[in-house]
């Protein structure tokens, strides 16, 4: 959905706002990820002894 709105952006001429929606999803893409990057990290060490 974020890539639509960046093209649709791009076409129109307006790069500085694709830029900017590029960039806000990659942020919401990472901060929904924390948790389970935090739950596969936590399952590692307690697999190591």
């Amino acid at each position: 959905m974020v890539q639509y709105a960046v093209t649709l952006c791009k076409d129109s001429g307006e790069t500085a706002i694709a830029n900017k929606i590029d960039l806000g999803g990659k942020v919401i893409i990472i901060s929904l990820s924390i948790p389970i990057i935090s739950a596969s990290l936590t399952m590692l060490l307690e697999l190591l002894p």
